[in-house]
């Protein structure tokens, strides 16, 4: 008789979440390492769980999905759109300001008139490495670059990107696909240079201009064009995009307007329109967002009128790095979630409060923008004196509000963007977290303790206010610091931005099991705001994948949620026992096959496959995006985890090699490879990959509790006691590590301690069967008094 069962310690996959295309960081739990226990010798015994049941597979190229079957014909759409030339003739004005506007501008054929003298005379670029050719032949403009097999291949430009601070290309590869440059041409002076900078980017990686990582239909197209749709075919991994019209069109924010134009023909002279529509400030907002945010799709087909989060899924400052704990972005971003964070957005601001809209320049220049609203005249907003505040001198740098409150960051080298969070630079959290504080981004010579003995001089004990404290819970909670759940639980239910709800309750995840988080987190899938229940439905996956039927029935609650982005994320928290009939999973499966043509959609394809007990089937997406993207350690490790469940463990530790080679500093990486090599019979290189994992990472318990149950295999059973112990201290609430203990205990006959182990387990948890079948088996054998010899 033999019991199965693991410590928390999953094989568990990265998965591209709704959050981001972008592989991310969220994990879902999907092997487990066990022990085995033999009751009679009671030994405890590493192994890696793997589930040897599958069910059919699908083919190389996965079928083409339901996703063109939801979407409205192109016939029908784009007929909705009457095109921005029609605008011309009643709006001249806005129509100026808009043609020659960023958005205007945002794609267009090559110009002769405004590019040729980029291309011309002919030239040599170098970056990195490598060397492109620039030349035109009459109006055909080629850059000659490396390419597949980093053979020299010519390249004709059809379109670009961008008007300023820099333009950037666009190519035809084949099989619909247009590829975005990463050379282009600085507006200003009209140098060529890498957009990438320094780095040396080479034709075999993801991220490759001609690879998938620069592919426009995928990456660019949605944003600089009107009402695109993708078009992606998964079985011939081919693309037929299509759009309303090139470049950000006057229908790109006020929606489809064909039937306006038809009734202004019809009726010139009346008032009244009936096809206008009456979009409010939040509605107009969302139109701007969908472009100006670092977010994932969700349908491939949102039009102005519509709610953001039905179409889109926002990176928010959790555990991403695309911003710092304070809220500051910190990766490439497009302002949108620094702005719905802000104290600014709170009080009621918008984009159109500062940005006028057809121009997209902002309403007036310097501080006289602020003081519209911080010079005394409204209630609602502190008044500021700029000079004062700044304790600079007006005019100079460090005395515009912006200096201080929007600072700039450089993207693709010659792109500065301000940051529309409107935080306080606080030199302290600089200090303690490396956020970088405005004052030392300028005075760049100056030390950080420079910087906060004048701050402290200047703002005395105004700095010490909620923004420092909640940037704190953060940066800690990122780190694993266990000490500030219960300001995540504060942070999660009483922060008055949405936003910076749904930060604390995602970062709650990884304490899920705790009973005050797990009813926090349940209670959170009832507030108000479509970010905090996402969040929550997030947080509570790996309770619904144990399974806690508990969080399955409040999921399976929000699988009726009215926004679209909620639902999809309670769907997937329940995706292994989701019925693929209902809405929500429509909704789920539509977003999967919109993102299959990118390495991290195919690698979702796989985790929901394997997840629902079909790990032959997942095999084919994590192949092919492995092969998409060779250098990604998650995907790797996805693979792995799924060659394991069928049953090749050798080919499990290949991979897993491999990603402990791309990202060395990982221990999770070490922690896994260790698991692998346990089911290959590999018991010593085990035992050495599971060290690594706990000297990179000393908090890791699932680690110290495996490496203990090596120990014990290998025969070394007062180092697996002293390693358990270990693992226990870090892990006080599970049964199973002092369980664990309890066997090899019983082996080395040292009872009573044995049995105090699993009254331990017991006192953690109950209805721990496996402790409570061992110390019925010592009452029952209890040793009987040696009788005396005759």
């Amino acid at each position: 008789m033999s019991c199965q069962f693991g410590e928390d310690s999953h094989l568990g996959w990265y998965m591209a979440s709704p959050k981001s295309t972008n592989v991310n960081r969220k994990k879902t739990a999907l092997l487990g390492l066990g022990l085995v226990l033999v009751v009679g010798i009671v030994v405890a015994t590493l192994w890696l769980r793997s589930d040897r049941t599958t069910q059919e597979t699908v083919s190389n190229q996965p079928s083409q999905s339901s996703q063109e079957t939801i979407m409205e014909p192109d016939s029908v759409v784009f007929k909705r759109y009457a095109g921005s030339k029609s605008c011309k003739e009643c709006h001249r004005a806005a129509y100026d300001q808009w043609k020659q506007s960023h958005h205007g501008l945002a794609e267009r054929p090559v110009s002769p008139q405004k590019e040729g003298d980029a291309f011309r005379p002919a030239h040599t670029v170098k970056h990195g490495t490598q060397t492109s050719q620039i030349r035109a032949t009459n109006d055909t403009y080629q850059i000659i670059a490396n390419a597949a097999e980093d053979k020299k291949r010519s390249f004709t430009v059809e379109r670009v990107i961008g008007t300023e601070p820099l333009k950037q290309f666009l190519v035809p590869i084949g099989d619909g696909r247009y590829q975005a440059t990463e050379l282009a041409v600085d507006s200003k002076t009209g140098e060529w240079f890498n957009v990438f900078g320094d780095e040396d980017r080479r034709p075999e990686e993801w991220g490759h201009w001609t690879n998938r990582g620069m592919n426009w239909n995928s990456m660019c197209a949605t944003c600089h064009n009107t009402r695109l749709r993708k078009h992606y075919n998964a079985e011939s991994d081919r693309y037929s995009t299509t759009m309303a019209e090139m470049g950000v069109s006057c229908e790109s924010c006020h929606g489809p307007m064909a039937d306006h134009v038809d009734w202004q023909r019809d009726y010139p002279d009346q008032q009244d329109d009936p096809t206008l529509p009456n979009h409010s400030p939040k509605i107009t907002m969302d139109a701007c967002g969908a472009c100006h945010s670092r977010r994932s799709e969700l349908t491939g087909d949102f039009h102005p009128g519509e709610a953001y989060l039905n179409h889109y899924s926002l990176v928010i400052p959790d555990e991403s790095d695309t911003y710092y704990p304070d809220g500051q972005v910190n990766g490439e971003n497009y302002v949108f979630t620094s702005f719905l964070s802000s104290k600014m957005h709170t009080a009621g601001v918008t984009c159109m409060d500062c940005h006028e809209p057809h121009s997209a320049e902002l309403i007036t220049q310097g501080n006289a923008l602020c003081m519209r609203c911080h010079s005394g005249q409204r209630q609602d907003s502190p008044e500021i004196d700029p000079a004062s505040h700044s304790h600079h001198k007006p005019g100079t740098a460090g005395g515009k509000c912006v200096d201080c409150h929007m600072p700039e960051t450089v993207y693709m080298q010659r792109d500065p963007r301000r940051d529309h969070g409107f935080t306080i630079p606080d030199p302290l959290l600089t200090k303690q977290y490396g956020v970088p504080n405005a004052c030392n981004r300028c005075h760049e010579d100056e030390s950080t303790k420079w910087a906060l003995k004048h701050v402290q001089d200047w703002y005395g004990d105004s700095m010490d206010r909620h923004t420092r404290e909640r940037a704190t819970w953060v940066a800690e909670a990122r780190e694993g610091n266990a000490d500030v759940v219960d300001d995540l639980l504060k942070m999660a239910t009483e922060e008055s931005n949405p936003i910076w709800r749904a930060v604390g309750t995602h970062l709650l995840q990884r304490w899920s099991g705790r009973s005050e988080v797990t009813t926090t987190l349940r209670k959170q899938t009832e507030d108000p705001s479509p970010f905090v229940r996402g969040a929550a439905a997030e947080s509570l996956d790996p309770l619904a994948q144990q399974p806690n039927q508990a969080v399955r029935s409040t999921l399976r609650e929000l699988l009726q949620d009215p926004v679209r982005k909620v639902r999809i994320d309670a769907a997937w928290s329940l995706r292994s026992v989701l019925d693929l009939d209902q809405p929500a999973a429509t909704d789920l499966m539509r977003y999967l096959d919109y993102h299959q043509d990118q390495p991290s959609g195919s690698l979702q394809k796989g985790v929901f496959q394997f997840d629902r007990g079909n790990p032959k089937a997942s095999l084919p997406y994590l192949r092919r995006a492995v092969e998409w993207d060779p250098n990604s350690a998650p995907i790797r490790h996805a693979l792995a985890v799924s060659l394991s469940a069928v049953g090749k463990p050798s080919q499990a530790v290949e991979h897993l090699k491999v990603a402990c080679e791309l990202e060395p500093g990982v221990g999770d990486y070490h922690y896994r490879l260790g698991l692998a090599y346990n089911e290959a019979g590999k018991l010593k290189q085990a035992i050495q990959s599971l060290e690594k994992a706990t000297e990179l990472n000393p908090n890791n318990s699932r680690a110290w509790y495996n490496l203990g149950l090596g120990y014990s295999q290998a025969n070394q059973p007062q180092k697996a006691i002293d390693t358990l112990l270990r693992a226990e201290s870090i892990n006080p609430d599970s049964p199973r590590i002092p369980y664990a203990r309890a066997t090899i205990l019983v082996r080395l006959k040292q009872y009573d301690q044995a049995k105090q182990a699993a009254q331990r387990a017991l006192d953690i948890a109950p209805n721990f069967q496996p402790a409570a079948n061992l110390l019925r088996r010592f009452q029952s054998q209890a040793p009987m008094r040696r009788r005396p010899r005759p």
